[in-house]
């Protein structure tokens, strides 16, 4: 393991809270009923497969991913389908899911649901490339971007090493952490069959250095794996950014408006890795992940490994979740996750956490006037002026803003979490980056 690393520009330093962290990984119980949206990626949606009335079984293709940024959907539970319909999500709208009420626990018969690591990699690089699309495999570490698309390097361009994020820098969330304390060989066969994906032949796996337990198993581990190194990293917010990480595990910078490939790298988190395994030495589809449901009004802050459309009040409840002392409700970190209008939505591939605030801590402070203290710009890990794209959003200024640079966002919130005014930064962001990204895809079309 070599010397704690990070990255140079910006960043900050929220309370961790991870009071999740020493909980091991809880089997959750089955629900009744499940919602399994059809589109649960960043890209098109899937295209249904089965209709009304029809019985399915766990791990069964239920959605197709036809288009080239898609993913597969299939079925967490055996049941009945109640119906194909329209029904609200974690974003608040309503989009095509199905719902099936569930009946026993029947497995497709071509997963192998023992317990028995299985080391040796057998298929071939782009057998690996197409079970990781057939299995509908996607980004865990919240962006839910199809990981088959990831190893699939463009024309002209070299891959030389793959990431594996294992940071978890979002306060609050141990997801991660705990499926490396308890899952680490199997994470770091997922990452060699990775890396045979992409025909690389060197891997870090990043882990920020308040997982010290973490650090020391998967080095441990690691030591079988000539190939495969673990990077402490400093416990600095969003050191599990992508740019972030690259550019402390190998001082390599992503140029504006390009993607880690162009640097030699791809970068998977280490959820993704497992679910990687999963799929390709167990002919599992991802139908289950860890959520951790936690904060200060959860009696009992948990990991919970959980199917794919149960519910999310159903998770709540059975850790405790006091409802009455909840003033807001987060899908995902305090950071960058979204507050839910609604706890009657499914678990999704891209759900990480649950998190539960406080009345007096869901309460925005009293926006004030910009004092031009220069924060913003101090923290800001892009080296971007959002104090400045923050106005251009607010009047509209939208040309402006893409000359600014505001794609360049990541949206991890430092600047609004910094800010002494109170100003909602981010909300801003987001929406420039909403309109910004309008634009550019209009001026594809002329």
């Amino acid at each position: 393991m070599c010397a704690l690393k990070t990255f140079k520009l910006g960043g900050v330093h929220p309370p961790e809270n991870k009071h999740s962290a020493d909980r091991p990984i809880e089997v959750f119980p089955i629900p009744k009923q499940v919602v399994i949206p059809v589109n649960q990626n960043l890209g098109a949606p899937s295209s249904p497969l089965i209709k009304k009335g029809d019985m399915v079984t766990a791990g069964q293709l239920i959605a197709k991913g036809e288009a080239f940024i898609s993913s597969n959907v299939h079925s967490s539970v055996s049941g009945k389908v109640l119906k194909i319909d329209n029904m609200m999500d974690q974003t608040g709208y309503k989009r095509m899911a199905v719902v099936i009420n569930v009946e026993g626990d029947e497995w497709d018969g071509s997963i192998d649901k023992s317990d028995d690591l299985k080391e040796q990699i057998t298929l071939s690089r782009e057998e690996i490339i197409k079970k990781i699309h057939e299995m509908g495999i996607v980004g865990l570490g919240g962006a839910a971007f199809p990981s088959h698309v990831k190893l699939m390097i463009p024309e002209g361009k070299t891959a030389e090493y793959l990431l594996i994020n294992g940071v978890e820098c979002e306060p609050y969330l141990t997801a991660d952490h705990r499926l490396m304390l308890e899952k680490g060989k199997q994470i770091l066969i997922g990452a060699k069959i990775l890396m045979k994906g992409l025909g690389v032949d060197k891997a870090i796996i990043g882990i920020e250095n308040n997982k010290p337990d973490a650090i020391k198993h998967i080095t441990e581990l690691a030591k079988e794996f000539d190939d495969i190194k673990v990077q402490a990293l400093k416990v600095k917010y969003p050191q599990g950014g992508e740019k972030q990480l690259i550019k402390a595990a190998v001082k390599r910078e992503v140029p504006s408006g390009k993607l880690p490939i162009e640097v030699g790298c791809v970068v998977n988190n280490v959820g993704t890795a497992f679910a990687v395994y999963e799929a390709v030495q167990k002919n599992k589809p991802l139908i289950e992940r860890v959520v951790t449901v936690t904060g200060k009004t959860v009696k009992e802050p948990s990991n919970f490994l959980v199917r794919i459309g149960t519910p999310l009040n159903e998770l709540i409840e059975k850790s405790g979740g006091d409802k009455e002392a909840t003033g807001k409700v987060v899908s995902g970190g305090p950071m960058m996750g979204k507050a839910l209008n609604s706890v009657d939505v499914p678990v999704v591939k891209g759900t990480s956490g649950v998190l539960l605030f406080k009345e007096d801590e869901s309460v925005r402070v009293e926006m004030k006037h910009c004092i031009r203290c220069g924060r913003c710009i101090q923290v800001c890990p892009m080296g971007l002026e959002p104090v400045l794209l923050t106005q251009l959003s607010e009047r509209g200024r939208w040309e402006e803003a893409e000359q600014e640079m505001v794609m360049d966002c990541i949206e991890c919130g430092s600047c609004h979490y910094t800010c002494p005014s109170g100003r909602p930064l981010l909300d801003f962001l987001r929406l420039g980056k909403a309109k910004v990204g309008q634009l550019i895809r209009n001026r594809g079309k002329k």
